[in-house]
């Protein structure tokens, strides 16, 4: 099962590179190549990938960041996506996708084949079974994984999740629920189920609540690094078990932002994701 294997690769390293590319991070020596932006993205990412890819467990491809530049930055995330498959890495398409029914179904059909396969797919579910049900096929028959939207790491994220409801459990308690009963078919041998949560970093109180609730739920974590996570954030969360992945955008991709425009940019983003990976093991 695809869930064993990210849980493996963390057990090893929990780091999640997020490659949220956008043109203004390329350093001069790509930015000013004689290329259009797509090929300049991809490329910046390929040589982010061969830099870490003994560091990360995994790779995040956020969708957006591609899409803004039309057929162009949407060749860059193909590329990018086979070019980490390439190299044994697993891949998270980014996407948040959260619609019902036969949208979903294409939805599914668009990120688990095709140009833009990955093997884990963010999804809102706070439309219900129904924004997730047309996914289960592909998690049953062709080993993929979804992350599902359970508490967001940002700020608002509370003015909805964190309200209570009448059994006086909050709204993000409830997703929890649901994501664990939706994936009680897809445990595996590593006591996890393919069916994870994206639960923010910056709310470790509520991270906590959902796994000692939810035991089989592996998760992905933004909020580190950029957004103010610390490996001390993740400490205790790792003290019970080592049920996550944790991701940085911004603070490995940009780490060579006001240090060099050079072709060593490379080695700053290297640097960036051993010491995430040193901040974190420390503490366990």
């Amino acid at each position: 099962m695809i869930m064993d294997r990210l849980v493996r690769e963390a057990s090893e390293s929990p780091v999640c590179v997020g490659l949220d590319t956008k043109p203004e991070y390329l350093p001069a020596a790509i930015a000013k190549m004689d290329r259009d932006e797509g090929d300049k993205l991809f490329l910046f990412n390929k040589k982010v990938i061969d830099a870490t890819a003994d560091l990360a467990a995994c790779y995040k491809v956020q969708v957006a960041c591609y899409e803004a530049l039309g057929i162009e930055g949407m060749s860059a995330y193909a590329r990018t996506l086979a070019y980490a498959r390439e190299q044994g890495k697993l891949t998270i398409g980014d996407c948040k996708r959260g619609d019902i029914a036969s949208t979903a179904e294409q939805y599914a059909k668009g990120h688990f084949e095709g140009d833009f396969e990955v093997d884990f797919l963010t999804v809102n579910a706070y439309m219900g079974y129904d924004a997730v049900s047309p996914y289960l096929p592909y998690v049953k028959d062709h080993d993929k994984g979804l992350f599902i939207l359970t508490h967001t790491s940002n700020p608002s994220a509370k003015d909805l999740q964190e309200q209570k409801l009448e059994d006086g459990d909050m709204v993000f308690e409830k997703m929890a629920d649901l994501v664990d009963e939706w994936g009680k078919d897809f445990i595996g041998e590593e006591g996890y189920s393919a069916l994870g949560a994206v639960v923010g970093l910056t709310y470790p109180e509520a991270f906590a609540d959902i796994q000692s609730r939810h035991p089989h739920t592996f998760f992905l974590v933004p909020g580190y690094g950029a957004q103010g996570g610390t490996g001390k954030d993740i400490a205790d969360i790792f003290k019970r078990s080592r049920c996550a992945v944790i991701n940085s955008s911004r603070g490995i991709i940009c780490a060579h932002r006001g240090k060099t425009e050079g072709p060593d940019f490379v080695d700053y983003i290297r640097e960036s994701a051993q010491t995430m990976k040193t901040d974190i093991m420390q503490w366990l």
